[in-house]
């Protein structure tokens, strides 16, 4: 359903066809927020702005700076976008730039556009019409020849009702981003806010954070905790796959972390300066690109300097195909394999082209067929890297579904798979199949939760399963979070008691801080003896937290250092035990009320729920109003 998604678009197009305008039409929200950018009238940063709809999906747009000297921060804007809203104005037509950043929609994996013409009131029927051919040409061989084309005049508000329409309808054709994956961030702002420390911001590209979730900062690799996150400057307590986010991490001050870096949930992403790609180049490149030659690559938020490699070639100027060579930078970049990327000519200044990751950790290869052959392998992927690319986005599926996604032939699947769990790459998962990689990050999480826990409510026997799975629904199957802990109890990280789960060497033990106070009120219920007072009035005059008032009666009840007398009753497990011993000695096999008076000197009020813990433990029962021991003299 589109409301349980997060979707993000994209606002691109030359400098001053109306982009900002038309996202202020469509969402009410000004995203030309810098001092700088009022001032100039053109946008510098990607600006951000919620998108409300009626049935609850949850839309930002971005607003791409258009002008060719922030090029860098339309390729960071872009690079998150489920959907490309391409702006043309009616008295200008398709421009320079409007054709550069058509290329780069597309190096980047873009799949769907729409065509906003804007300022229509500027010009009259024909001249649209003329605008709207002159689209349609430059669209034309592009993955956007059908894109639909939206008149729009953001001033009046023409059209924009209809543009809003043909978004909504757009966006239910999108594949939305896995929420299953690792968690991943790319930041592209870093500010701090007095009294909160270091922000980071960024659209998020897979995954799920939690507030509370341990991560770290990559390339740095420094551990970092979520304080806080905000979507579109309201708190809330976690954020998904296609959502624009802002982070409060503590562990990090501002200067240590930069545009560039990315925010991560697990050690599964590689940091590398030599990655094997797949690039494709474009149309009408000014100069051929050597071997060697020096080039910037934009992936994600970073931006890096590096030269191109060529094994099969010395330079290259144009190509229908794919060129398959090696990027050696001069800085380290998180990537996968699969990443969108562009690569643009430091002097003079141009996109050159774009492509994907083949390989993040490449090494260094000989010039000749050899490594283009080895190359090439690599490109189409092993049957374990395509099994192991579809356990990556659905987590946990039998051989029959991993057959249809990777359209492999069974046996090949089927020896993939037992070479990938010899390798230990894969593990079988009763009749299922999961990445070795994704198993840790589970088990990890679980761990986390589990001890984080702990640490909260060190009185409770450990956290409950249901409460656990709940945490994690969102990250994972509930099928996998299941074999996680199955496999995680064989294993002994776990220890299961009842509903509960705990680390193997948890003992449930009073907090630290309070440990004082709650072994005085521990003191004074054994002092009591067996005419407790009502347990709320032990914390009576006490500094200590009402909470702990349930808290202190449940463990002591569950580590039963107590017993429950009444609901608003316990007694000490010593106490009652040496009561126990004490009746049992002045008394015959059968007994009654007045015989429980001489022994223990209490008022009925006490008397009867006594005797009905001695039932409840099965040491009497009753029998014509009196009781009989089951309980031997010696016991």
């Amino acid at each position: 359903m589109m409301g349980d998604t997060y979707y993000t678009i994209g606002m691109a197009g030359h400098i001053d066809h109306g982009k900002t305008t038309l996202t202020k039409a469509l969402t009410n929200v000004d995203t030309d927020r810098l001092k700088e950018e009022k001032e100039r009238s053109i946008s510098i940063e990607a600006g951000y702005a919620p998108l409300h709809t009626e049935d609850g999906t949850h839309v930002s747009i971005v607003d791409v700076p258009g002008h060719e000297r922030f090029i860098r921060q339309m390729i960071a804007g872009v690079a998150g976008i489920d959907l490309v809203v391409l702006v043309v104005a009616a008295d200008e037509g398709v421009m320079p730039q409007t054709q550069e950043h058509l290329e780069i929609l597309q190096f980047l994996g873009i799949k769907r556009c729409l065509v906003a013409v804007t300022k229509i009131d500027r010009v009259d029927e024909e001249l649209q019409e003329l605008v709207g051919s002159d689209i349609k040409e430059a669209l034309s061989g592009t993955i956007f020849s059908e894109a639909e084309m939206v008149y729009v005049d953001s001033v009046s508000g023409k059209g924009v009702e209809e543009l809003r329409s043909a978004i909504f309808s757009a966006l239910k054709q999108v594949e939305f981003r896995d929420r299953f994956g690792s968690f991943r961030l790319p930041i592209d702002q870093v500010f701090t806010v007095q009294g909160q420390g270091t922000i980071v911001r960024g659209t998020i590209y897979e995954g799920v954070i939690h507030q509370g979730s341990s991560l770290t900062v990559l390339p740095a690799g420094k551990k970092v905790r979520a304080r806080t996150i905000q979507v579109h400057h309201e708190d809330v307590q976690e954020a998904r796959a296609g959502q624009r986010t802002a982070v409060n991490i503590t562990g990090m001050d501002r200067e240590q972390v930069n545009r560039g870096d990315v925010l991560v949930a697990s050690n599964h992403f590689l940091v590398s300066k030599t990655i094997d790609v797949a690039v494709r180049l474009v149309d009408d490149m000014q100069h051929p690109i050597k071997q060697r030659a020096p080039i910037k690559l934009h992936i994600g938020t970073s931006e890096v300097m590096g030269k191109i490699v060529f094994f099969d070639r010395n330079e290259a100027q144009t190509s229908q195909d794919e060129i398959l060579c090696q990027l050696r930078l001069e800085g380290e970049v998180v990537v996968r394999r699969g990443d969108r990327f562009i690569i643009r000519r430091p002097t003079p200044v141009e996109t050159i082209g774009g492509g994907w990751v083949i390989d993040p950790k490449g090494e260094k290869y000989r010039f000749g067929a050899k490594t283009a052959e080895m190359l090439e392998q690599k490109k189409a992927g092993t049957p374990e890297d395509l099994i192991a690319a579809v356990l990556n986005e659905h987590t946990l599926l039998n051989e029959q579904q991993i057959i249809q996604y990777t359209s492999l032939d069974k046996s090949v699947v089927s020896t993939a798979l037992n070479r990938g769990i010899q390798s230990k790459r894969f593990i079988p998962a009763e009749k299922k199949f999961v990445l070795t990689s994704t198993f840790e990050k589970g088990k990890n999480e679980i761990e986390e939760i589990v001890v984080n826990y702990q640490l909260q409510h060190p009185m409770r026997p450990g956290v409950n399963k249901a409460e656990l799975r709940q945490n994690l629904q969102d990250t994972f199957p509930k099928s996998f979070i299941d074999f996680v802990i199955t496999e995680m109890l064989e294993l002994g990280i776990i220890n299961q008691q009842e509903q509960y789960l705990s680390t193997a060497d948890f003992r449930q033990h009073l907090p630290p801080r309070w440990k004082a106070r709650l072994d005085e009120i521990i003191g004074q219920l054994k002092e009591d003896g067996l005419q407790v007072r009502k347990w709320e009035e032990y914390f009576v005059g006490t500094p200590l937290p009402e909470a702990m008032i349930g808290e202190l009666k449940s463990y002591l009840l569950q580590t039963e250092q107590a017993y429950a007398l009444t609901d608003d009753m316990i007694i000490d497990q010593q106490v009652f035990l040496e009561a126990v011993k004490k009746l049992r000695k002045m008394t015959d096999e059968t007994f009654g009320l007045q015989d429980v008076k001489r022994a223990w000197d209490v008022s009925r009020k006490y008397m009867i729920p006594l005797l009905e813990l001695l039932d409840q433990w099965g040491w009497t029962t009753r029998e014509e109003g009196n009781r009989r021991w089951l309980l031997s003299e010696n016991r």
